[in-house]
């Protein structure tokens, strides 16, 4: 799939298929994708955890309150370290926008090797904290579901151009 159709294919599902398993070189692409995003300073503040287990997928589970998150065969953890990253001129980190830029390139590789995604950030952070022994300066800052998706993207109804650019020449 070329870039431009990753980017206009890429959605986030909500439905999973258990019982299809994840390709190894899969993930090794996508743990490539992750591994050249940039970062301020290339200071790469992030950590990445694949979750297979189903024990810790099911307390995964419990910070949020959908089923569907364990349907898929793993979930992503994205956590960042907010002691080594950039800070912006008046001194608040950017950790979170560097793990922002590595987890989209995680999940539009993902949607290149077929694979379904759905970003969330909607989940009790102190509680996964605690059940990923995540302690400061690092912070879980999204989950994700990984697998292949159980049924077709739905149709996206985009913004025109105009209303998101304005060109200054």
């Amino acid at each position: 799939m070329d870039f431009y159709e990753v980017l206009k294919n890429r959605r986030s599902f909500r439905g999973f298929d258990s019982s299809r398993a994840i390709p190894q070189k899969s993930l090794e692409n996508i743990m490539q994708a992750v591994q050249c995003a940039p970062s301020a300073c290339n200071r790469q503040p992030w950590r990445f955890v694949i979750v297979f287990n189903g024990e810790l997928r099911k307390k995964i589970g419990s910070c949020y309150p959908k089923p569907w998150l364990l349907e898929a065969p793993a979930i992503v953890v994205a956590m960042a370290d907010y002691s080594t990253c950039w800070t912006r001129l008046e001194g608040t980190p950017a950790a979170e926008i560097d793990m922002g830029i590595a987890m989209e390139h995680l999940v539009l590789a993902a949607a290149a090797e077929g694979l379904g995604t759905c970003w969330i950030c909607a989940f009790e952070k102190a509680k996964l904290n605690e059940i990923m022994q995540v302690s400061q300066p690092w912070c879980v800052e999204a989950i994700t579901p990984l697998g292949y998706a159980n049924s077709d993207p739905r149709a996206l109804k985009y913004k025109d151009l105009e209303e998101i650019f304005t060109v200054i020449k």
